[in-house]
């Protein structure tokens, strides 16, 4: 038997999205919205979320600790705690947090667990819709309960795969060379919320995605959820995802040869 349930982790973070987040939504007061950093928002669901969330993943697996973003923005070293061997829940409780502060409904709660450094089991949900998928690593992923069915076959001519690229965070220079090389791939509009970039990849609508922050709250869900559905999340040089690992830059697809193809076309 597992040490984790990931249905009852599930039932857990819908719970806690019912009761802090969508009621919550298009809401929100000047008041219940503050900067922690330039540019960088929280709310009082993001903090609600995360109370909630840090208390009831932890009583699951006695013994086990809690890095989340909130808890990471006042002390940088919770993030610590991937470094070790101990069972680590990672937490986003609001990802998105300026599209939910401006009353644009896509937004998600992340979940991980990781165990020694690996990511054994990640949550997507999307509080407002409902929308839960589950990754389970060695067990693939399931959406809304049902397992995952075979992903379409990926269009073999480049130019007809679709990405997400958030340039955002890029170093000025790098950020206008990408500017100018993604007109050779067809690129979405992003979306600002990682969650919904993995939920695009996962149900084929982008074939892959580019991320120049490699936060663990925002990618080790995700990056298991592509790994257990044959696509890979890398550093530019190839390096598999890790929650433990800092550094920048992640490049995400359905297929290696998707990502490499990408990876040479964008000169990362």
């Amino acid at each position: 038997m597992s040490i984790f349930d990931p249905a009852k982790t599930a039932a857990i973070i819908a719970e806690a999205a019912a009761i802090e987040i969508k009621p919550r939504f298009g809401k929100l007061a000047k008041s219940d919205i503050r900067e922690k950093a330039p540019n960088d928002l929280v709310t009082v669901a993001d903090e609600a979320m995360e109370h909630r969330l840090t208390r009831d993943l932890a009583a699951l697996i006695p013994g086990s600790l809690v890095v989340g973003e909130e808890a990471c923005a006042a002390d940088p070293t919770v993030r610590d705690r991937l470094d070790g061997e101990d069972w680590v829940w990672v937490i986003d409780p609001v990802d998105g947090t300026s599209n939910f502060a401006n009353g644009r409904p896509l937004v998600a709660c992340l979940v991980a667990l990781v165990h020694k450094g690996e990511t054994v089991g990640g949550w997507i949900h999307d509080p407002l819709s409902g929308r839960m998928a589950i990754a389970v690593k060695g067990e693939g992923v399931e959406v809304d309960g049902a397992p995952l069915g075979p992903r379409p076959p990926f269009e073999e001519n480049p130019a007809h795969w679709r990405g997400s690229m958030n340039t955002r965070f890029f170093p000025v220079e790098q950020r206008a060379d990408l500017e100018h090389k993604k007109t050779q791939i067809a690129v979405v509009k992003p979306v600002f919320c990682a969650g919904h970039d993995y939920l695009r990849l996962i149900d084929g609508v982008v074939d892959f995605a580019l991320f120049y922050r490699t936060l663990p709250w925002d990618h080790a869900a995700g990056a298991l959820a592509m790994q257990e559905i044959g696509g890979i999340s890398a550093r530019f040089d190839g390096t598999p995802y890790k929650a433990s690992q800092r550094g920048q830059g992640l490049l995400i697809a359905r297929d290696v040869s998707i990502w490499e193809t990408v990876r040479k076309r964008l000169g990362l």
